[in-house]
């Protein structure tokens, strides 16, 4: 198979975690040709979607990983698969790459995760279609409402809709000093919409990510546990990641979602659980590949590699 990976700069990987770099090492084992560009080098031209995209040959070596073939373009019909790997933010310019990516799929390219399931299946929003899973949550651009919530509630976070990594995620309790401040720059003064939730105390054993290939959970998650004095779980906001088998819940929540979630075209999915409640469900570039592989031995991106050539030769 030859796959194209639309991603960010390749120099900007972190290799010893990306679950993006996983994939490639995955399908290079098994001889298959590994492409790359970034959502920039996407065109429209003639009725086709075509990409200027490099040959990747991976070297095995860190910090100069991969070396590139000079850049040719390409249509992404082409290509037996196209994995979009871009992360958020899901801005207007990542709105944009889903349409040109749908585009091309008129042309007959192959994309995971499909693009109209990325744009229909915000990462914040999607919880509530699972209610029976979810703590008391909220969203809004009105400080009046939060505020009503966090008395409600007593103790909630909030959240922008569009980031990922812990970015933009404050924790609130009643009495606060700075509430005025934060809901002033989560919502922008008041124009942009955010996602105040519940607090859940469990974030203190870990955020548990969830990876759902092909609607079936990997039989470990990954518990992101919260750095001495902070909140987030977050590997990017300095959580230790610990690898542990699914509990009883993980499993029902997995085994309720994953078979929607891949009938709507979504090859790749990331449940974050804490505690027995689901918080988001991840759909852009989901990650913990390396981390679960490295302390329980399940290669992760293996088994994604397999569902790819699975639905590919599939179709």
């Amino acid at each position: 198979m030859k796959l194209l990976f639309v991603a960010d700069p390749l120099v900007s990987f972190k290799v010893y975690k990306d679950s993006t770099y996983a994939m490639m090492m995955a399908a290079v084992q098994r001889g298959y040709a590994v492409w790359a560009c970034e959502p920039a080098d996407l065109i429209w031209r003639n009725g086709r979607v075509s990409g200027l995209t490099r040959a990747v040959a991976l070297t095995g070596r860190s910090p100069d990983w991969f070396a590139a073939a000079e850049p040719q373009w390409r249509p992404l019909a082409g290509f037996d698969a196209v994995l979009m790997r871009k992360d958020p933010p899901f801005d207007e310019a990542y709105l944009n790459t889903t349409y040109l990516l749908e585009m091309a799929e008129r042309d007959g390219a192959r994309v995971f995760n499909r693009p109209r399931a990325l744009r229909d299946c915000n990462e914040k929003l999607a919880i509530a279609r699972f209610p029976q899973f979810t703590v008391p949550s909220l969203v809004t651009c009105q400080g009046a409402e939060v505020r009503a919530f966090l008395a409600e509630q007593g103790d909630i976070v909030v959240k922008p809709l569009n980031a990922m990594g812990g970015s933009g995620i404050f924790r609130l309790r009643v009495g606060d000093p700075n509430l005025s401040a934060i809901l002033e720059t989560a919502t922008g003064l008041g124009a942009r919409q955010i996602m105040a939730q519940r607090f859940i105390p469990e974030i203190a054993d870990g955020d548990k990510r969830i990876l759902l290939i092909d609607g079936e959970p990997a039989p470990y998650a990954l518990a992101r546990i919260p750095a001495l004095g902070e909140t987030r779980g977050n590997l990017a906001a300095g959580g230790a990641g610990v690898a542990r088998p699914l509990t009883g819940r993980d499993r029902e929540i997995a085994k309720t979602l994953g078979p929607l979630l891949k009938s709507e075209g979504l090859l790749l999915v990331g449940l974050d659980v804490i505690g027995d409640w689901l918080t988001e469900i991840n759909v852009t570039s989901p990650t913990c590949f390396r981390e679960i592989a490295n302390q329980t031995g399940f290669d992760v991106a293996a088994r994604f590699i397999d569902a790819l050539e699975q639905t590919v030769s599939g179709a």
